[in-house]
């Protein structure tokens, strides 16, 4: 799989928040207590459960944000399945800098590769079927960039990043216009050519309006496999078919085979837990005066 890294220029402001937010007023006061400057140190980041890894560009930020002596060696890149044990990176330099970036560094790339293990257990569930595994909105403020990359390492691909790069009537907009013709109706007049548009139907009575008004993709929310089966049959290709609701690994496999082209889940980023990674102290140069 080709995973493209973050731009640096959009991981570094939520880094530099994070590192701000445990630094405080006064640093860290533990570290500079104890350890001396000319400290330096290796180190590895090793995973602890079996999982895939994401997030290793963030966790490199915040080693170098802190120190930019600090190099970061990676053995194991993002996408990578790892088991416990595993070496993914070798992190190597000013012991002070390490250590007080460290927490920052692992709570990013603990939560992400969380995220895209998460992601890769629905996408092992639907194997051999054409749906594609895809996040949604339900994202933690402020991670939003960050959470749906990690949702593409773990093999699945991301829904619109926000409300302003694609139409989605949800039922609460058909409930205000008075219904799902009138709302793709009045989104079509809103918007130009080039913005996509998707209704959120929840009955299959409401599907031949839906393809009526010639939407681009329809989300089927809360149907069961065998509603869902008839939705396919009935769009027959006119609009991208998208199944939503109480997915989870158990249930993923049933609804891919309906037919349906992608299955979102909003608990890959909202609730996802997180894949426990370490960093374990391999060796110190200039060690601490007794």
């Amino acid at each position: 799989m080709t995973l493209s890294r973050l731009p640096t220029l959009m991981v570094e402001p939520i880094v530099r928040s994070a590192l701000l937010e445990d630094l405080g007023r006064a640093g860290d006061l533990t570290t500079d207590a104890i350890v001396p400057a000319a400290v330096h140190a290796e180190t590895t980041l090793v995973a602890r459960q079996p999982g895939v890894v994401a997030g290793l560009d963030v966790a490199q930020v915040a080693f170098r944000m802190v120190d930019p002596a600090i190099e970061v060696h990676v053995e194991r890149p993002d996408g990578t399945t790892v088991a416990p044990g595993d070496r993914i990176a070798v992190v190597v330099g000013p012991a002070r800098g390490m250590l007080t970036a460290e927490r920052v560094a692992l709570n990013f790339l603990g939560h992400l590769s969380g995220v895209a293990t998460a992601t890769a257990t629905l996408v092992e569930a639907v194997r051999g079927h054409k749906a594609r595994i895809c996040c949604t909105r339900k994202t933690m403020p402020g991670l939003r960039a960050l959470q749906k990359y990690a949702v593409r390492a773990g093999g699945g691909v991301n829904h619109r990043f926000g409300l302003d790069d694609a139409v989605l009537i949800k039922d609460n907009h058909v409930a205000v216009a008075g219904g799902v013709g009138n709302a793709i109706r009045r989104a079509r007049a809103g918007v130009g050519h080039l913005v996509k548009i998707e209704v959120e139907i929840d009955r299959l009575d409401q599907l031949d309006e839906a393809l009526g008004e010639r939407a681009d993709a329809i989300l089927l929310d809360n149907m069961t496999p065998a509603e869902l089966a008839e939705a396919v049959r009935r769009i027959d290709g006119r609009a991208v078919s998208e199944a939503s609701g109480r997915i989870t690994p158990a249930t993923a496999t049933a609804i891919a085979a309906s037919g349906v082209d992608l299955i979102s889940a909003g608990w890959l980023t909202h609730s996802a837990q997180v894949l426990d990674i370490g960093l374990d102290w391999h060796r110190s140069r200039q060690a601490l005066a007794a």
